[in-house]
């Protein structure tokens, strides 16, 4: 980022830096050149070239005296003739002739184009001059012919200022960019110190699995957000793992009875049949029985977890509409089954829910199980399902109690008075989980006169929507 800054004004700078030159070379020079278009030749320096010519000192002599240096103007004059010859005035420099100045001279042309030539007078060193010649008549009427004067003044004087306006901007530019580059290198490591906090942290929850670590965050930019958002999900992959690890944990307990038992009894027999010495009928009976209640125990437990180990989000492919009468109906045929002795008296309404219907089913059949299993002999379990979707179960049993209804929806909890019953402790978990994802919820509460009502609401409508038949 530094060096992108550095770069950046660096071309920005070299742009402004050559352009600057550029345009005020261009103006110092169309000053000159003006100052040329503007100047005469003054009679004295005319007369002086001339007068070199008659006296014999030669066209290309460097004259150190001038006549007159107030009229001189800081100018060199020299008069051409049509043969390209000239006479150089006093204190001037000669100028190499053109042919540009040859024809004005000629008379086909009045002036020539101010345009650039060297000095030839024989010196060590050039002097590159912007000059121009004119036609002019002749000084005092000595001659019946004009005249072609070269006007030069040396570029020099110009080229002084623009070398040290060259050095001035080059020693802006460095300092600039040096400036730009050390502004964008304290620029992008205080701005990008977060980053480095987030890398240094990324790596270290790669390196050591530490998902406590946090990193703090300071105002509302894009390293704010990200700063957040990383911890937020080191936070949910952390809370992920607890409640993965506490499944573990309480699926190893839960497995850890029923084992142990099916464990013993397998055991009795297997010795039974090694020793020889046989079990009595009764208590071989006694003993097939529990091996295949525990072995029934083991296998609603393994389907538990499998449903509680699914993706919290059903797929969109599963949901579907669904008659939850019909879900009701086939629920209270099971429960029937389970509880032969009970009395179950059921009134359900149409109404139809948007669900999973494996899902949705066997919510229903867990929270009618619950009821039929904590139904004393003989009683009775009212279910009804109302005409606002609101589906009830009420069971004539022992009840919840109070410090105990805020635990009834967690993985594995079962009351004290509920652990010698058969059961895993997650029928109910499923049911919320299985409720929530339907947009509907569960709720348990104390019944008139003994027992529990569970009260469940999904969002439907009695009529099925257009893309259920009536008849589905």
């Amino acid at each position: 980022m530094a060096l992108l800054v550095a770069a950046a004004v660096a071309i920005a700078v070299a742009v402004v830096a050559v352009s600057s030159w550029l345009l005020t070379r261009s103006q110092l020079q169309n000053e000159l050149d003006n100052s040329l278009r503007n100047s005469t030749a003054p009679s004295s320096q005319i007369a002086s070239a001339l007068q070199t010519c008659e006296d014999g000192a030669g066209s290309t002599s460097s004259n150190k005296a001038a006549p007159d240096a107030s009229e001189q103007a800081f100018a060199y004059f020299q008069v051409v003739d049509a043969n390209g010859s000239r006479c150089v005035a006093l204190g001037s420099q000669p100028v190499k002739v053109e042919q540009q100045d040859v024809a004005v001279a000629r008379g086909e042309e009045e002036e020539s184009p101010v345009h650039t030539s060297t000095t030839d007078g024989g010196q060590e060193v050039q002097v590159h001059t912007r000059l121009q010649t004119i036609r002019i008549g002749p000084p005092g009427g000595s001659s019946p012919q004009p005249v072609a004067v070269t006007i030069s003044r040396p570029v020099d004087e110009i080229q002084t200022s623009l070398n040290r306006l060259a050095l001035l901007l080059a020693v802006v530019a460095g300092v600039g960019v040096l400036g730009a580059g050390a502004a964008g290198l304290w620029i992008a490591r205080t701005g990008l110190r977060p980053v480095d906090g987030l890398t240094r942290a990324v790596e270290h929850v790669a390196r050591t699995e530490d998902l406590s670590v946090r990193i703090p965050v300071d105002g509302e930019d894009e390293i704010a957000r990200l700063s957040r958002s990383f911890n937020s999900m080191t936070a949910a992959l952390a809370s992920s793992r607890d409640r993965q690890s506490q499944l573990i944990a309480d699926a190893g307990h839960e497995l850890r009875t029923p084992l142990t038992s099916l464990r013993t009894n397998i055991e009795l027999l297997a010795r039974s049949e090694e020793t020889g010495r046989a079990i009595p009928p009764d208590d071989r009976r006694e003993l097939m029985a529990s091996v295949k209640a525990q072995m029934t125990e083991l296998a609603a437990l393994i389907g538990d977890l499998q449903e509680l180990s699914r993706p919290d989000a059903l797929t969109p492919g599963t949901v579907q509409v669904v008659a939850l009468h019909e879900v009701v109906e086939h629920a209270l045929r099971r429960a029937r089954l389970r509880g032969p002795g009970l009395a179950i008296d059921a009134t359900t309404a149409t109404w139809y829910v948007r669900a999973e219907p494996a899902t949705l089913e066997r919510a229903v059949v867990n929270v009618l199980d619950n009821a039929v299993k904590f139904s004393p002999p003989g009683g009775v379990v009212e279910v009804r399902l109302d005409a606002h979707g609101e589906l009830t179960v009420r069971d004539h049993g022992p009840g919840i109690p109070a410090e105990d209804l805020p635990h009834v929806f967690e993985r594995f909890w079962r009351s004290p008075s509920a652990r010698s019953l058969p059961g895993s402790g997650l029928g109910l978990a499923i049911v919320a989980r299985t409720l929530q994802q339907a947009g509907g919820e569960i709720t348990l509460s104390p019944a008139d006169g003994g027992g529990t009502v569970a009260r469940i609401s999904l969002p439907g409508a009695p009529t099925p929507p257009p893309d259920l038949p009536p008849d589905a």
